[in-house]
This record gives C-alpha cells, structure tokens and sequence, in this order.
C-alpha cells in the first residue's frame, strides 16, 4: 500500500505532515508519495520554524508559567502543623451557618485534611464534616490569612430563594399605583389578669376566656373586626398575645409582625413588670402604642396614677403634651370600647403608611401552627403582601403543601384572603414553627425544593451549636463538665408557640452548676410510640402541654418505665421540674463536732499499743466515728478513727459527757498528754 515504504527518503518540505502514522503525502502538485510522513534521515525528526526548535523538547514536557507560579505558591506558603496552607492575604469567604471544614477546603482549593491538621494544631479537634460556629471559623481564618463570613440566617434565605428566582428584595419595592389601603394588625399587650383577653371577647362579641386553663391565654390567636370611623367601614386585625412572663418570645414575635400596640394597664393595679416587658418589644420593633388603662369601674382604679408610672418609660399622655394616646376603658362593662378603636385608627393613619399590593404573589408570617387529629397541620398565617388562593403552593419555614382550605378565625370557608386578613390553612404536610415566614412558591416542586434546602441547613446550624470544642488545654474542664447531671425532657404540646415558650422557659431555669436541662426533641401532636422509644433510650422525662398518648402509647411508657407528666398550665410544669432538678443534686454533706475528750493518762500495751486514758469533757464519744487530735489547739492528724473504746475492763459502744474511758486509735500512738481527742461525723444537708 502507499505510504507502506521504506524511510530512507528527505523530510517532507512544504507538504502535511500526518502524525505519527503514514499516508498519502501531498508534496505541492506531486502524486502520492511512498515516503513515510515524518523527515528527517533517521526517520525521526521535527519541522522546523513554525512547529518548533528541531530536535527539541515536546511540548508537554515543558512545564506551563502556570504551574510554575502554583509550585512557586506552594514553597513560599506557611507551613502550620506540618501541612502547607496558601495564604488568603485577607481575602474574603463567605460561608452559611454550619459549615465545615470540607465546606471551605473547597472554596479555598485546599484538602480538608490539611485543614483538619491546622485545626488539630490550634488546639481544637474537628473532623472534616463536622458543623462549626462562626468563632472557631474566625480563629482559624486570622491563622491562614483568610477573612471567612459566616451569612446570616437571613441573607442565606434570601439567597436560597434567588437561586429560584424569588427576589423578596425586589418585592418589597412596589409602583404606587399597585399599593392599596391594607387594615391595620393590632397587638394587645400587657400583664397577666389586666383584661387583654376579656378586651378581645368584647370586642368580637365572643368569648374566649372560658376555654383557657387557668384564665391565662397560652398561645397566639388572630382575629378581624369592622370599625364605623366616620361613616367609613374599616376592618382592623386583633393579634391576641399571651401575657405571662414564660411567654416573652411570643410577645416578641407579636411585636415584630404588627402595626400598633395596645397596651393593656389595670387601673387598679399600675404598671407591672410583664407591662414594661411590652412596652420594650413595642419600641424595639418601633411600633406606635396606644394605652388602654382597663378596669376603670372598678374600686380603688386610679387612671392618672397609670399616666404617670408610663411618663417614666417615655409614654407621655396627649393631654400633658406627649403623643402618646390614653383611652380609659371597662372592657368588662364595655366603657369606651368603640373610643380605643377609633384612637387604634386614628394612630395608624397619622403615623404609618398601610398598603400593600394586593395582586402578587401571598407573602407573611406565620402566627401559630397546631396539628389537628381530623384535618393534619393547621396553621394561622398572617398575609402581610399578595392575596393567597386555594390551591397556592405555599412554603412555611421547613414546611411545605398546597392550599387544600382556609378558614376565618370563625370556621368559615374563605377562597382568598387580601393583605392583612389571618387566615387558618389547611395543606401543609408538617407542623411549620410559629414566627416563619410563609410565601407563594411557583409550583410544589419548587415548593418542596426550598423547603428540603432550609431542612438540611438548619440541621447543619443547629450541629453547629451542639458542637463541644474541645481544646487540649481544656479537657480537664470537659472531663468535669461531663459529670453534671442532665435531667433530659421530651416535650409534646398542642401548638409550637406553647411548645417553644415552654422551652424556652425550661431552659432559663438554674439550680446549680451540678445539674442542667437537655431538651432531646419537641413537637407539636400527641405523644407517640417514638416519643417513648427515644425516652426509654435517654432516660428522659416526657411533657405532654395539653395533650395526651393513646392507650397503647401509654401501656408501652408504663411498661418501659417512662414517666409522662400532663400539665395545661405552664408555669405548673416549671415549677415542677424545678423541683425535679433539686432533687438530682447530689447530697451536701457537713462536718458535725460531737464530743472532747482531754488526754489524762497514757498506757502502753504490747498488743493494742498505746491507750488513751481520757475524761470526756462534752458530748458522746462513739466507738467506730472519725476523730482528730488537737494539741495545743492546733489538729495534728485528721483522719482517725476510735478503733475501740473501754470503761475500765468492758467494751463499750460510747461514753457521756463526764465520765472517764480508755480510747484506743489502733495503729496510731503518737499521743501526749494534754492532746484533745475531738470526734466529728458527716451528716447530709438539705439541698436549696
């Protein structure tokens, strides 16, 4: 065949060279050559000029600029516990909450190994997918001349939901031909018993109050009234929050989603602590107050003596010059209920600019969740932006779903609901945590998407706070903090605001350095068969917030020994476990002097050795107690022991106060005369 020839012929000048294989060779105008392809005497051989020195190097055997400067890199980098670092020279890394070592290995294009070295370095051990809080990325960044970012839980949302294009930044700035007149949503704050609840029932014409334990409102309810205001119907949205101290978070929540603040005085009663509490999450969240002094028909009510303890927390009265509007009210005998409407009204519109696009997607908050045994999650959620449809694909926090029903706070269907409506929604397939925020997802692929995106984030922030660092320095420290007792709580409840206030309550509590709370799960439903699994496992104790187990659910933690306490009003379960951790404290015990006795005489025996001849001065000397010899005040030897005791020729189990006896110490025998032989014992103290 061509090409197959020998090769002994001259280089191919001016023709295609075809690679290493043979061929046909086109040499100008010329036929088919039989020389091979390649020139060159030897057969060998590289073209010259445009193709490169003759002779020389090939080109991958040439190393790139690029990999000279990366060699060049890696010689002049630290070195830290034996492995070679880059240096960032300040450059900035922005991480999200929880993130790992693996996590910035690879935006720094290290191995996580190395990382994990330099750590081990630093005196701190971590593996390479372990959650790390943002102090320990802080350390170890100033070391390896990085400036690493943790991003907040906010800008990481936001930035998630951009990755499928909702832009809630750009939402927020709406044409003002879009914008319409929204009502206003109105928070009653106060103290426990001041009449928040009883204010509301008169307002709705219901009544509330009967179906609370203990008369005290345990979870966050919404509800929309229709105000006359110069012959204009207007509605107004009631958020009801509940005033006992154990429930400041949901206070706070209340707070932040609302437009003004009514805050609930007693006449009769003043300001209280839970009232200053209020007007704190009011300013914080820099909402106008308006201040209903309640409870005005009654005896004893002093409604200016109200205006003035406010004066000294910066709510000055209108008529002493402030702007702060007062309305004197009996919500029991419905005195100037329709006044505080209107002031509520009149606040809004001379300070607040209320509206909102009614025609984009549902934006809001979530404002309680509960799981009901007949319809799954329910949750009350507050539309702040957009109207919500049925059939909407809504994400709720970690939770997602379709609209399948909404209802008004009376039960009653509704097919959409506008700006500032709460609504119950029914569709979600978990319980979402009161306080998230809840938006339209374009389809429930998306839905699920985002809402299996921010599970898998806050497992890795909240490993992240789990996490011990366990320094070199400090082990010791950690070896003893492993010794406390933890008194580990499961925590069931009827809604997630009880639920999380009731935590939060638990968790404040301190009794001593020696023993501490754990809560290992909470949830929002009935006690179930797993709640017990993981009970028995961690010899936990099971709460249950009005809710109850089933039959089988019950014989199982009856079986397995796992007690489950029921309670309906919160502060009954602090109290409670309260109690519970001061009984895990160890016992304290304290040295309790019993008797004296003054050396008289001293004998010596060759089987007892020497015996103490002694007149007891006070007290009662006791064979078997732990004793000290005093000499000259000063104790010698502490830790003896009266190995026997003997009035003349008979054992004895103790001697009284002014009689004599011969104590013998067993093997110690360094005694004189004059030493004072003190006896003590321990006895357990009471545990505060």
């Amino acid at each position: 065949r061509p090409g197959q020839g020998g090769a002994q012929g001259g280089g191919a000048r001016g023709g295609f060279r075809s690679g290493t294989g043979t061929g046909n060779n086109f040499q100008g105008n010329s036929g088919p050559s039989n020389g091979p392809a390649r020139g060159g005497g030897r057969g060998r051989g590289g073209a010259a000029g445009a193709f490169g020195r003759q002779g020389g190097k090939s080109s991958k055997a040439r190393k790139n600029r690029l990999q000279k400067r990366r060699e060049y890199e890696e010689i002049k980098a630290p070195t830290i516990g034996g492995v070679r670092i880059p240096r960032g020279n300040g450059q900035t890394i922005r991480l999200r909450q929880g993130a790992s070592l693996a996590d910035l290995a690879e935006k720094i294009n290290v191995n996580p190994a190395a990382l994990v070295t330099v750590m081990f370095h630093l005196g701190e051990m971590a593996t390479a997918t372990q959650s790390l809080d943002e102090s320990t990325f802080q350390i170890l960044g100033e070391e390896i001349g990085w400036n690493i970012q943790i991003v907040s839980a906010e800008e990481e949302d936001k930035e998630l939901l951009q990755q499928f294009d909702i832009n809630l930044d750009e939402e927020e700035l709406q044409e003002d031909e879009d914008l319409k007149p929204r009502p206003p949503v109105v928070t009653v704050m106060g103290h426990v018993d001041h009449g928040k609840t009883r204010l509301l029932d008169t307002i709705r014409k219901t009544n509330v109050i009967e179906g609370e334990a203990g008369g005290i409102t345990q979870r966050i309810g919404a509800y929309q009234v229709t105000v006359e205001l110069d012959g204009e119907k207007r509605k107004i949205t009631f958020l009801d929050t509940p005033g006992h101290e154990a429930f400041t978070a949901m206070r706070a929540r209340g707070a932040e989603i609302t437009d003004v603040a009514i805050i609930v005085v007693a006449a009769d009663d003043g300001v209280m602590p839970q009232t200053v509490e209020a007007i704190n999450h009011a300013k914080a969240a820099h909402v106008p107050i308006v201040v209903a002094v309640n409870k005005i028909d009654k005896p004893g009510a002093n409604p200016d003596k109200v205006r003035g303890q406010l004066t000294e927390f910066g709510l000055v009265p209108e008529e002493y010059g402030g702007d702060t509007m007062f309305v004197d009210i009996s919500a029991k005998q419905n005195i100037n209920v329709d006044k505080l409407l209107e002031a509520v009204l009149l606040t809004a519109d001379a300070d607040l600019d209320l509206r909102a696009n009614p025609d984009m997607d549902a934006r809001g908050a979530t404002i309680e969740a509960r799981l009901d045994k007949g319809r799954g999650a329910v949750a009350t959620v507050l539309v702040q932006q957009g109207t919500l449809h049925i059939g909407d694909a809504i994400v709720a926090g970690t939770s997602y779903g379709r609209v399948r029903a909404m209802l008004d706070e009376n039960g009653k269907h509704m097919k959409e609901a506008t700006p500032s409506t709460p609504v119950q929604v029914l569709g979600l397939t978990s319980v979402p945590t009161a306080g998230d925020l809840f938006l339209v997802a374009p389809d429930d692929r998306t839905a699920r998407q985002i809402a299996e995106k921010r599970q898998a984030t806050e497992r890795a922030a909240q490993l992240a706070k789990r996490r011990k660092i366990v320094s070199l320095e400090s082990l010791k420290e950690q070896f003893a903090k492993s010794e406390v007792d933890m008194l580990n709580i499961v925590i069931k409840g009827d809604s997630s605001g009880s639920v999380e206030a009731l935590e939060d309550s638990l968790m404040k509590i301190e009794v001593s350095d020696e023993v501490g709370i754990q809560v290992i799960h909470r949830g929002v439903g009935a006690i179930t068969q797993n709640d017990v699994n993981l009970a028995t496992v961690d010899k936990a104790v099971i709460i249950g917030f009005n809710v109850r187990p089933n039959r089988q659910v019950q014989d199982l933690a009856d079986r397995e020994g796992v007690e489950i306490k029921y309670y309906s009003v919160i502060y009954r379960a602090i109290e409670d476990i309260e109690a519970a951790l001061k009984g895990m404290l160890k016992p304290e015990y304290e040295e309790v002097v019993t008797s004296h006795s003054e050396i008289r005489e001293i004998f010596r025996s060759s089987k007892f050795g020497n015996i103490a001849g002694v007149m007891v001065q006070d007290g009662e000397v006791k064979r078997g107690t732990k004793c000290r010899i005093l000499r000259n005040g000063v104790a010698t030897v502490n830790d003896l022991e009266i190995s026997s005791l003997r009035r003349f020729k008979d054992d004895v189990q103790s001697v009284k106060e002014g009689y004599e006896a011969g104590i013998n110490l067993g093997t110690f025998n360094d005694i004189e005369l004059g030493d004072i032989i003190e006896t003590f014992e321990m006895r357990e103290v009471e545990r505060k």
